[in-house]
């Protein structure tokens, strides 16, 4: 009798279990696990920048032209800017209401303290704009720069639709690329639970498990705010719209698993762009809409911002007037969206407003060690975030089928 193959989600649940395990038992060995993790993100690194530019370009072509394409951009940049809004109120509720600085006693960092960060500076429009704008997409791609690749591919695709049947060649030479890059993307998630088992068994054996007691409310209190972002406010947006909120979740299981396994939403961006499509979103919401969330709509990254500032400021008894926290919220509203790429950039922003309201910056060094534990779940809730975005702009576009069992596209046929 052929015994069958355990899924995806299985082995990577087994991939943290025996992470966990040999990371606690085996510190010496676990050490030098995370080359493991580190294999697999290049692998992803790998795929992410031609799979980006193939589906979006395919994408942008079925729109047409840039009217269509500046419409769904107005309507999908409307949702994020909402949304990020939403999320940094909702980190700024529950540290106040929480009140983890100060209930916790800590032991505050030694003045002047090197952190390993630098802080982030204020939004500068030009920097901003020569990062949005590529002025090689060779270079873009080469540092998987989302952003450029999307503006570049959105050019291309409208100008590829325009010239009509010498253009259709070009478009079919992509729409094949990007057949060949999702078969890829089957190869490489074949190693997803040897990374994740990298990942885990590295984490614990340079964190151990006893950081989790001593940081146990803070993780306990910004968890609670990821849960109840995800099922009381994505879930109230999905009842407005009319989606199947947990029908979506069950599709997007995978890649909201590894994105929590490996703390890296990009690594479950291929997987996601599948989900979405068996879930009956179009082609073209999903190729513009997701790679835009990767830089716009980081929902769990944008809770943490505004939580993380205040927990410090807590923990160094300054006290944050709510006309401090609105400045903190409307400046995270606009310098959030100029680090897309940076390295831990969620910490560079932080300790941004860090200096700005005069909070010792050494005070990072309070969530350094459990950070990896926190990206776990900003990353997974970036994932949920982003499906839930793109089926509300498929919806709004007319352009969600949920009734389909399978999706037209034949590279979504993954093994």
């Amino acid at each position: 009798m052929k015994i069958k193959k355990p899924s995806l989600i299985a082995q990577i649940f087994l991939g943290m279990l025996f992470g966990i395990i040999v990371g606690y038992f085996w510190k010496d060995f676990a050490f030098n696990l995370h080359l493991l993790s580190d294999i697999f993100m290049r692998l992803i690194k790998m795929i992410i920048a031609p799979l980006v530019f193939s589906v979006l370009l395919v994408g942008i072509a079925k729109v047409g032209d840039f009217k269509s394409v500046g419409r769904i951009g107005i309507k999908t940049l409307l949702y994020f800017t909402a949304l990020a809004i939403v999320s940094l109120l909702l980190g700024l509720v529950l540290v106040d209401l929480f009140e983890p600085g100060n209930k916790m006693l800590l032991t505050l960092p030694a003045a002047g303290a090197e952190t390993g960060l630098e802080a982030a500076k204020g939004f500068d429009t030009k920097t901003f704009i020569e990062h949005v704008i590529p002025s090689s997409i060779a270079d873009a791609m080469s540092k998987n720069e989302i952003l450029p690749i999307v503006i570049f591919a959105i050019f291309f695709g409208v100008a590829a639709a325009s010239i009509g049947k010498k253009g259709k060649v070009v478009v079919d030479f992509f729409d094949a690329v990007s057949h060949i890059m999702f078969k890829i993307t089957n190869y490489v998630m074949a190693f997803a639970p040897f990374g994740v088992f990298g990942a885990i068994a590295a984490v614990v054996a340079s964190k151990g498990i006893g950081v989790l007691a001593g940081y146990l409310y803070l993780i306990s209190t910004f968890y609670l705010g990821l849960i109840l972002f995800i099922f009381v406010v994505l879930f109230s947006i999905c009842l407005v719209f009319k989606i199947k909120f947990f029908n979506l979740l069950t599709h997007i299981k995978e890649p909201v698993l590894i994105a929590f396994s490996t703390a890296s939403s990009e690594a479950a961006m291929p997987k996601t762009i599948e989900a979405l499509e068996r879930f009956g979103c179009g082609n073209r919401i999903v190729s513009f809409v997701l790679p835009l969330g990767y830089s716009f709509n980081l929902d769990g990254s944008m809770m943490y911002m505004t939580f993380a500032t205040v927990f410090i400021a807590q923990a160094y008894g300054i006290q944050m007037s709510v006309g401090n926290q609105i400045t903190m919220l409307l400046i995270l509203l606009i310098t959030s969206k100029g680090v897309a790429g940076i390295p831990r950039a969620s910490l560079v922003v932080i300790a941004g407003m860090l200096t700005y309201f005069k909070i010792p910056v050494e005070g990072l060094l309070l969530l350094l060690g459990i950070d990896q534990i926190l990206d776990m779940g900003r990353a997974a809730t970036n994932v949920v975030g982003n499906a839930v975005a793109t089926a509300v702009i498929s919806k709004w576009e007319g352009d969600l089928h949920t009734f389909k069992k399978e999706p037209d596209i034949d590279h979504l046929k993954l093994d």
